[in-house]
């Protein structure tokens, strides 16, 4: 059985998927980019906990050497 294809569809169904695969396309590499940016990010935020972090316990460090450098000048 040989159904009958219109000759005006042809055209107009490749002009369409032809439209659909360039934005499906360019929406894959928009989405790729996004989620590289996305990751940098993470990435800058989670180095900046980090030195945020060693800089906290360099300065829990020298509160504990202050303490320690007052208690022995009231002790003497």
């Amino acid at each position: 059985m040989d159904f009958p294809i219109n000759p005006l569809l042809i055209p107009i169904a490749g002009t369409v998927f032809g439209t659909l695969m360039v934005v499906a396309i360019v929406g894959i590499v928009f989405s790729f980019k996004a989620r590289e940016k996305e990751m940098q990010y993470h990435q800058d935020l989670r180095v900046r906990e980090m030195e945020h972090q060693i800089r906290m316990k360099q300065l829990e460090i020298e509160l504990e050497k202050a303490k320690g450098h007052s208690s022995t000048g009231q002790a003497a």
